[in-house]
């Protein structure tokens, strides 16, 4: 579109007044840097236009701040749109003015320029001379004229600061004092006119100090060349010279192991390829065979290993050790006498891998440390054996005194006359070595041993195993002499008496032990030689791990009370005794207690102390001694009758069992322990009649509730239940509290008297009136609800009635006996028996919530709870009882129930060992051993339980207290046990 003054712009009429092209669009005008041209000002000219003058004057007098250049540029912009205006209100366009060039406002067309301007020439009105012209005072307000000032102080102030900086050490007031680099040396340089030539040829150089040349040049790598691979070069080499140079075509130089191209070709790296399985190949060919046998010399086994045990060192190992080769030669060159400085080289250099370098710098150390044991040991150690012996050789011509270097030397000999041949120069040398005369005895054979001792002990006579080994080879007398020799050069030696006890105790004269270590207690204290107690019972335990138990006893009787004071003396003996005990001193901890017993005779701690260490680790004989002992001295302590007895009945001396028991009533008439212990001897021997007239005078001389019940239980035995009856009645009258009679009463007439409604009658009574007397007896609770269960059998009701009854009686119980587990596990196990399983579910959560830590309620939810739920119950179980022996037998049985045989036996050995009088582990854990184990195994676990002899448990009791079960034996209770749970196993 073209414009055209005057005429009209596209057909429309003349444009208003201060119509401004764009303005409506957002397209206000604008100056660009060739509008108005460089920021600096120019000289007036004639020729410019309006504002000419203006904005020649401000470019001359502008300060060159930021704010002010602004301030022009905006005052000149809004002079040429005014400009524009005024155009444009007289015509369309109007003259042009003068200087006029078309479209330069756009970024093109000429430019007038003569050789005397110093810019462009304007380019319109008011737009003359520079852009940053001056300000006119009719467009800015009082905040620009602040803005001004402050801008104006801020320069001035910076400006000052520059011109301080430059001032400094100089004329303050130059405006600018820097002068120039060539002008502070100029004084130098003319001096340099004086300098002489050979003071200018003495100047050295500058060199090159740069990070390059410091850092050290990696030195060239190069690799060696194979045999194979030279072999075939050579051949190509032949070829090409036959060939001419065309054969050289696809070939590479090798120089030095690197291969290079030639014209431009690349290399064969196949030959390099072959030459390396070829060198293999020869390497496992030489191992693999051997040249005389032909068999393999290569340890298929270790190869490998042998292979990835190899180190290879890497960058940081090789620059430690190049650290370690710096510092040890700093420390060697400081102080070349050092030794150790030496030796540490030649080690770091054998850690290296060079072998050579560490015995060059250990050979060295022998020459600069000549007088250095270690130095001449560790060159023989680093050489070979032949060389070693020339060097150790060299050593002890030099310090003909080291015992080290003959020792070493003889170690280095392979037969035993030039060991003894080296060891013996030695001896010459130093007569008065431990160490070499000990070398020396080692190799000889008795005789020869026992002359080398008898002169050892004359030229070391302080060292006091020459003389024990002495006096053990020779006889008894001339071992006495050897001692007493002994004692007499080491009269503060305690080793010597002790070895002179031990040789009165191998010839049987144990009255000459005692003696001799009093003695030896005496002549040590005269002589002031420190023993302390603990010291001589160390001595005592020693002395019998030799075989020397009246040495031991004799000690501890002469030493036992040193330093002990007599309030204390009771309970430090027995924890030494204890002691000795933990580290298998028995015979020690043996005469221990028995000189606690000869200081304190009425002591029943240390008599159960006594004879639990006799049962444990004594003879039958020595148990016996120890419980006559006590009972003679304790004659009113039943214990040690009542288990004297006992170990004579079961090991068959019946009547001497019945005089123990004789002894034991003359002593406790009124020991109801006593009788009972004498009517169980003829009981299970089968003398009842003995056993109802020893009852019969109890009851009349030391009438107790036990004795009674023991009288109806051996009535109920013999078949005479109402003999039986009428004894619980006239127990009962005298002891109406007594829970046990009750229940052998209701048992009596439930299970032993015919099965009618008058036997359901008296056995109820019996409960009833148990119930009375004793209401917090849970198991007359349990008794009686059973009995209400089972009187159908009597044909006196229905079996719901029963239940019903049985089940009001438990809840009653629970009533009075608030969170016992017991009562709750009997009425959930009461609604199983009776089919409703949901009703027990709902009591089972209802306990464990009451009881939530109960182990007897945990146990009785795993095994009774479906087998999707039994590991979550377990691990329910576990957290909150973990160490509940029934809890962790029900978790043992559900993993033999799995088939996990190991994590069974695991955790039933768990359960055994954290309760051992739980009956009912020990018989699951059998079962289990029965079912899944082997006979050794079964052996063990009976043996176990034989020893500790259980006596709880709930199935436990049950059968052994059940009338046919009376009298048998352990095993054979355990035998039982172990089959009903069998068959419950089988039957689940």
């Amino acid at each position: 579109m073209s414009f055209r003054p005057g005429g009209s712009r596209g057909g429309a009429s003349q444009a208003p007044k201060g119509y401004i092209p764009g303005l409506g669009r957002g397209a206000a005008g604008f100056v660009t840097q060739s509008d108005i041209g460089p920021a600096t000002g120019r000289p007036k000219s004639s020729a410019d236009g309006v504002g000419g003058d203006e904005a020649a004057g401000a470019a001359t007098s502008g300060t060159g701040s930021r704010a002010a250049e602004l301030r022009a540029a905006k005052l000149a912009m809004q002079k040429m749109q005014k400009a524009q205006q005024q155009q444009q209100s007289s015509s369309s366009f109007g003259e042009a003015p003068a200087g006029y060039v078309a479209g330069r406002g756009r970024g093109f067309g000429g430019s007038t320029k003569t050789d005397d301007d110093d810019g462009p020439t304007g380019s319109g009105p008011g737009m003359e001379g520079s852009l940053f012209s001056g300000k006119d005072e009719q467009q800015f307000d009082d905040d620009d004229d602040e803005a001004d000032r402050i801008y104006n102080a801020i320069d001035e102030r910076m400006s000052s600061k520059r011109r301080k900086h430059n001032n400094e050490g100089g004329d303050s007031s130059s405006n600018n004092n820097s002068s120039a680099i060539g002008d502070q040396f100029r004084d130098l340089k003319q001096k340099l006119a004086d300098v002489t030539e050979d003071e200018w040829a003495a100047i050295p150089d500058v060199g090159d100090h740069s990070l390059r040349h410091k850092q050290k040049r990696r030195q060239d790598v190069f690799t060696p060349l194979t045999d194979s691979l030279l072999e075939s070069r050579s051949k190509l080499n032949a070829d090409a010279s036959a060939g001419g140079q065309n054969a050289l075509a696809g070939t590479a130089q090798v120089i030095d192991g690197i291969a290079t191209s030639t014209s431009g070709f690349r290399t064969n790296l196949s030959g390099l390829a072959e030459a390396r399985s070829t060198v293999m190949s020869m390497s496992l060919d030489k191992m693999s065979a051997d040249s005389a046998s032909g068999q393999t010399t290569v340890d298929p086994k270790g190869y490998l290993t042998s292979l990835s045990s190899t180190k290879i060192a890497s960058a940081a190992d090789v620059g430690d050790i190049n650290k370690a080769r710096l510092l040890l030669k700093s420390v060697r060159d400081t102080n070349p006498k050092h030794a150790p400085g030496w030796i540490a080289a030649a080690r770091v250099e054998e850690a290296a891998g060079k072998t050579a370098n560490a015995r060059k710098l250990i050979m060295e150390g022998c020459e600069v440390c000549p007088d250095s044991e270690d130095v001449w040991l560790e060159a023989a150690r680093l050489h070979q054996p032949d060389q070693a012996k020339t060097i150790l050789a060299a050593a002890a011509r030099r310090m003909p005194n080291a015992v080290k270097i003959y020792l070493r030397a003889a170690d280095l000999e392979n037969h035993d006359s030039s060991k003894k041949a080296v060891l013996r120069k030695a001896l010459e040398a130093n007569p008065t070595s431990v160490m070499l005369w000990k070398a020396a005895i080692e190799l000889e054979d008795a005789d020869d041993a026992r002359v080398l001792l008898s002169v050892a002990v004359e030229k070391v006579p302080h060292s006091v195993e020459m003389w024990l080994a002495l006096a053990r080879l020779e006889t008894y007398d001339n071992a006495r002499k050897v001692l007493n020799k002994a004692r007499k050069h080491l009269p503060t030696e305690r080793a010597v008496w002790i070895a002179a006890a031990k040789l009165e105790e191998s010839q049987n004269h144990g009255d000459m032990v005692e003696r001799i270590i009093d003695k030896s207690v005496r002549s040590l204290d005269k002589h002031d030689a420190v023993v302390t107690r603990a010291q001589w019972l160390k001595e005592a335990e020693a002395a019998e791990a030799s075989g020397a138990p009246l040495t031991s006893a004799a000690i501890v009787k002469y030493t036992i009370g040193r330093g002990v004071d007599d309030e204390d003396r009771q309970r430090t003996w027995a924890d030494d005794a204890n002691a000795s005990l933990s580290r298998n001193a028995v015979s020690t901890a043996r005469a221990i207690l028995a000189h606690s017993l000869a200081s304190f005779p009425t002591k029943r701690s240390l008599w159960l102390q006594a004879v639990d260490l006799e049962r444990k680790h004594g003879t039958a004989s020595s148990l016996d001694e120890v419980l006559a002992a006590a009972s003679e001295r304790l004659p009113r302590t039943e214990i040690f009758w009542l288990v004297r007895a006992k170990e004579k009945w079961l090991a068959g001396e019946v009547d001497m069992s019945r005089n123990i028991l004789t002894e034991a009533f003359k002593a406790n008439p009124d020991s109801e322990p006593v009788w009972l212990a004498a009517v169980k001897l003829e009981w299970e021997t089968g003398e009842v009649e003995r056993a109802r007239v020893l009852l019969s005078r109890a009851r009349e001389r030391a009438p107790t509730a036990r004795i009674f019940m023991k009288s109806a239980l051996l009535e109920r035995e013999c078949k005479q239940p109402d003999v039986a009856l009428d004894l619980l009645e006239q127990g009962l009258q005298k002891y109406p509290t007594f829970a046990k009679m009750y229940m052998m009463g209701g048992q009596i007439c439930s299970e032993d008297l015919p099965k009618n409604k008058n036997s359901l009658d008296r056995a109820r009574k019996f409960y009833q009136r148990g119930l009375q007397k004793c209401p917090n007896n849970v198991v007359l609770w349990c008794l009686a609800s059973q009995l209400e269960e089972r009187v159908a059998d009597y044909g006196a009701g229905s079996a719901s009635a029963g239940v019903t009854k049985a089940r009001s009686l438990l809840e009653l119980a629970r009533l009075k006996n608030q969170k016992n587990p017991e009562l709750w596990v009997e009425a959930i196990r009461l609604e199983r028996r009776a089919g409703n399983d949901k009703l027990a579910t709902s009591l089972m959560a209802r306990a464990l919530q009451e009881i939530p830590s109960s182990g007897l309620l945990l146990a009785e939810n795993i095994t009774t709870s479906p087998r999707v739920e039994q590991k979550s119950k377990s691990a329910d179980a576990i957290k909150r009882c973990p160490d509940d022996p029934r809890v962790i037998t029900a978790v043992a049985s559900l993993f033999a129930a799995e088939r996990k045989n190991d994590k069974a036996r695991k955790w039933f050995e768990r359960a055994v060992v954290l309760d051992p009088d739980m009956g009912d582990s020990w018989a699951r854990l059998y079962a289990f051993e029965l079912d899944a184990g082997t006979k050794e195994t079964q052996d063990k676990v009976k043996e176990r339980c034989i020893s500790a002899e259980p006596t709880h448990g709930e199935l436990w009791c049950k059968v052994v207290k059940a009338m046919p079960n009376r009298g048998k034996t352990v095993a054979e209770n355990l035998e039982t046990v172990a089959q009903i749970v069998l068959d419950k196993m089988r039957l689940n």
